[in-house]
């Protein structure tokens, strides 16, 4: 029996869950067509998202069809959950994103389409409500071939030969076989679209069952069985707990197999396999490569951890931009830490923290939706009622020019110098670092300790102190003591080396606050074009009006801005537009600050005085260490860089 591991995608209200409900049903595994709306559900059980009508969590379920064996994790579709969706889709062997037949491709949508690339998923479309008034299915194949690809061609039983010559020309090797033979096998075929060559796309209406078997045979047609390694290998993906407060780490098997009792990571042990189904689960006794099942027991695993000879996998497309302050209203703020922190569980970018100057605790999200479900969460589930300051926007630091940083520790006793090359990474890259020093210069366990040093530290800019990023720090020199050097030593010098450069970068001009900034999508009538371009003038965007095709009394604005600006621009729309106006918001990423000088000034940042992140050294003499000025170290370094 083939089996595959497929996740459903889709932005919020084309209907994902709904495909998901009908896949179940046509299968056996629910009696009846459960529906979002209804609150019934197969893959919502939780109170929450029934009261909301979205999927706030991955959930997964299985399903047989003759000698094809399904397991569908469906994911959040709304952008404030994107997330979620991103720890999913590296353990998939194939996503099937839904797309609406009366909306087209949306915010998110673009969004998914960029996570299914980055993370190379072979990705089968269906699109949803082809029965619904105003249904365009032909224009939304024309605008997936325009926006993702060329290659999203729409599938049929049997193939047309439009769509066989179409196949043929996404492989140059295809194409001359093709053309000798006049044939395409069905092999050529699952391996292109296992390549994302292909992409296949099927129409049909969910939630009336309208031409879901067609999709059924066509998706067990076409999908291929991976071929899984014999040793154990795996990844986590999700972190859950159930209604008992059990904490579950869930996995993908990648190869191999893996026994309940036995360590999943080092010193933690699997105690139970649950393999679920919807809300029920089975305890097994094994789990086999290609297998999805859920583990009690382990308490520090995270999404995106790699399991025996699988590598972690950094979960850094989807960041929050935006930062609150919990309001407690009387609440005792550990038991809110508390259970903040078993929600930081299960999604980490909440990155929540507490902050002892203030008596406050933050916490990052993604938009206002997130922080409604979060304040539900802790209500239904805690009994605790918060609320939440007007929220900030989360700046990051990055430099516009390459510098040589050191950092000196010498107190009394202790001894480490280290030399870090910090230059300017590609727009988006966050962090990364590179090792170029000789260990004839420096011994292997001391460029170890540095280099632990740089990835375990969040390093700061030092223009307002927001998190830096986009820098490649390479550790390129230093010295230690056989003597008298310890690791904390090369730890304290190696922060005191990224700080320094920075200081020198700031000197020079070369230091860069970022905001995030949107890609947005505004439809209004033609009468308020010149109000719209008006207002995203005043925002600091950039704008293109694009001409609606589907409607030509509206016009289609596209392009970026702030979030600082545009955040709150929505009920603005709505205003003006007496409710007639769509923007939709997709953060896009960092750019350059609009209004930097103003953001810095109010910061009122000292890196200085920053003792957690000084920039300064630590030299010895007359057998007593003293203190050394960032601008004061490159004269007294100890080693000398060529």
């Amino acid at each position: 029996m083939k089996n595959i591991v497929a996740g459903v995608v889709a932005h919020v209200d084309a209907g994902k869950t709904t495909l998901s409900e009908a896949l179940l049903y046509r299968g056996g595994t629910q009696r009846q067509l459960g529906r979002v709306d209804n609150g019934d559900s197969f893959l919502d059980p939780n109170t929450l998202e029934k009261q909301r009508g979205i999927t706030i969590f991955s959930h997964q379920a299985s399903v047989n069809y003759d000698d094809f064996h399904l397991t569908l994790l469906d994911t959040p579709g709304h952008v404030d959950f994107a997330g979620q969706t991103e720890q999913v889709l590296p353990v998939l062997d194939y996503a099937i994103l839904v797309v609406s037949a009366t909306d087209g491709i949306q915010g998110s949508t673009r969004t998914l389409w960029r996570l299914l690339e980055k993370y190379q998923v072979p990705t089968f479309i269906f699109i949803n409500k082809t029965d619904v008034i105003g249904a365009e299915p032909a224009q939304v194949v024309q605008e997936l071939q325009s926006e993702f690809s060329p290659a999203c061609l729409s599938f049929s039983e049997p193939l047309t030969a439009d769509t066989i010559e179409a196949i043929a020309m996404t492989d140059d090797k295809v194409l001359s076989d093709y053309l000798e033979s006049g044939e395409i096998s069905d092999n050529t075929i699952q391996q292109l679209i296992n390549q994302r060559k292909i992409f296949p796309i099927y129409s049909g209406a969910a939630l009336k069952l309208t031409r879901i078997d067609d999709f059924i045979a066509g998706f067990s047609k076409w999908t291929v069985e991976p071929s899984l390694p014999t040793e154990f290998q795996g990844r986590v993906f999700k972190i859950s707990h159930d209604d008992k407060g059990e904490r579950l780490t869930w996995i993908r098997v990648l190869g191999g197999s893996f026994k309940a009792k036995e360590e999943l990571i080092p010193n933690e042990k699997a105690n139970q396999l649950r393999v679920y189904n919807g809300a029920k689960f089975t305890v097994v006794q094994k789990i086999s490569a290609g297998e999805v099942c859920a583990i009690t027991g382990p308490t520090t695993t995270f999404p995106g951890q790699g399991l025996g000879t699988t590598d972690d996998l950094p979960l850094n497309e989807i960041q929050p931009v935006l930062s609150y302050a919990v309001n407690l209203n009387g609440t005792d703020p550990h038991k809110c830490l508390l259970a903040l922190r078993e929600l930081e569980d299960e999604e980490p970018h909440l990155n929540v923290q507490w902050s002892e100057h203030l008596q406050e605790i933050h916490l990052q999200i993604m938009g206002e939706v997130q922080l409604e479900t979060i304040q539900q969460l802790l209500d239904q589930c805690y009994g605790i009622s918060i609320s939440f300051d007007e929220g900030n926007i989360l700046y990051k630091e990055t430099i516009t020019s390459k510098i040589i940083g050191i950092g000196h520790f010498e107190p009394l006793r202790h001894y480490a110098e280290v030399h870090l090359l910090l230059e300017p990474g590609k727009p988006g890259s966050g962090l990364s670092f590179a090792n170029e020093c000789s260990v004839d210069v420096l011994n292997h366990n001391w460029q170890e300790q540095v280099m632990t040093s740089l990835r375990d530290k969040e390093h700061r800019g030092v223009l307002t102190g927001a998190p830096l990023t986009d820098v490649k720090i390479t550790l390129i020199n230093g010295r230690g003591s056989i003597v008298h050097s310890v690791g904390g030593d090369f730890r304290e010098a190696t922060s005191r080396a990224v700080r320094q450069g920075l200081m020198e970068l700031k000197q020079s001009g070369n230091c860069e606050l970022l905001e995030p900034w949107y890609q947005f999508r505004l439809t209004v009538s033609q009468e308020q074009v010149g109000r719209a371009i008006n207002d995203i003038q005043q925002m600091a965007g950039t704008f293109k009006l694009n001409d609606d095709h589907s409607n030509s009394s509206t016009a289609v604005i596209t392009g970026t801005a702030p979030v600082t600006e545009m955040r709150k621009y929505a009920s603005v729309v709505r205003a003006y537009t007496h409710g007639q106006g769509q923007l939709e918001l997709t953060v896009s990423g960092y750019q350059k600050c609009h209004n930097a000088d103003e953001v810095i000034t109010k910061a009122n940042y000292n890196p200085t005085a920053d003792l957690d992140n000084t920039p300064d050294s630590v030299f010895c003499a007359h057998g007593a260490g003293y203190p050394v000025k960032w601008d004061q170290v490159p004269s007294m370094a100890h080693v000398t860089d060529k």
